[in-house]
């Protein structure tokens, strides 16, 4: 048996291809600005991936780069410009910061309003309690792709590896919402591949390429993907790796997600559909007021 490949690309082109058709029928572009700080490659491709991608659905783009030594007070200043901001409808401070720049204070900066990843902690709470529109991006697209094959989670159960605040805790609050049975697992659960074993759906987003064997997947079940660490190739470039042995796992699994070309596409899809709705929200907030 093999399972069924998720194309994350396909789904996240028709995710597009909604906001882009919305955004035409607006009188005004949905603005989307971006904080990049530091040099790091990674976080600079993924920056120029997200502008091409708004820039695409017809969006109003702005990036805003500072050296990685410029003090969390600088950054602190760029956001609350933004948040003055009318024309500007999403703000995103592309992760990880520098060391010396508190990622929390940061994020807690940042208009809820505005908050297209989703992770300030009102937003955060809105989705623990099952409401709020701006969900983070990633947790949102492996929910979108899980269900491209499994409509209906009702009494699903669920592991999901990693508990992050941006990928683990809310990817179980959404599963939750969806009435699922959720198990969460970290570094300290024990056993973890006989939890794995009981799960109809694993999603793992640690970062640690391999973690996932083929014998922790049950049979049948949906595999995503989230982990993407770039490993040596040995010819002086690097691949990317996830954290499911993909090799192993497909050949047990019912429907996998494949890195690259899973999730990836479906997080900057899913942050134009939050700039899309933050855009829709702000201007409602402001008719109601005028």
């Amino acid at each position: 048996m093999t399972a069924e490949l998720i194309d994350g690309k396909r789904i996240a082109k028709e995710v597009l291809e909604g906001v882009r058709a919305e955004t035409a029928r607006l009188p005004s572009a949905p603005g989307l600005a971006v904080i990049i700080v530091g040099d790091d490659p990674a976080s600079h491709v993924y920056v120029r991936t997200k502008e091409r991608t708004a820039k695409g659905v017809g969006f109003h783009t702005e990036k805003i780069e500072l050296p990685a030594d410029c003090g969390e007070a600088r950054v602190l200043e760029e956001v609350a410009k933004l948040n003055a901001r009318d024309d500007i409808d999403g703000i995103l401070v592309q992760l990880p910061l520098p060391p010396g720049i508190n990622t929390l204070r940061v994020m807690a900066a940042v208009d809820p309003a505005k908050d297209v990843d989703g992770l300030h902690a009102l937003n955060a709470g809105m989705l623990s309690q099952g409401s709020g529109d701006l969900i983070p991006c990633t947790p949102m697209g492996c929910l979108l792709l899980i269900k491209s094959v499994i409509p209906d989670l009702t009494g699903m159960h669920a592991v999901v590896i990693g508990a992050s605040n941006i990928v683990g805790k809310p990817m179980a609050a959404l599963l939750l919402g969806e009435n699922a049975t959720v198990t969460q697992c970290h570094i300290h659960t024990r056993d973890i591949r006989f939890v794995c074993r009981g799960a109809d759906i694993v999603v793992s987003a640690v970062g640690k390429p391999g973690l996932v064997k083929g014998d922790w997947i049950k049979p049948r079940a949906v595999v995503i993907d989230v982990g993407t660490t770039r490993v040596p190739d040995g010819k002086g470039g690097y691949t990317l790796k996830g954290d499911v042995e993909f090799d192993e796992a497909v050949k047990v699994a019912g429907a996998i997600t494949p890195v690259p070309g899973g999730v990836g596409p479906m997080t900057i899809a899913c942050l134009m559909e939050n700039t899309l709705a933050a855009y829709m929200a702000r201007r409602e907030r402001a008719a109601a007021a005028a």
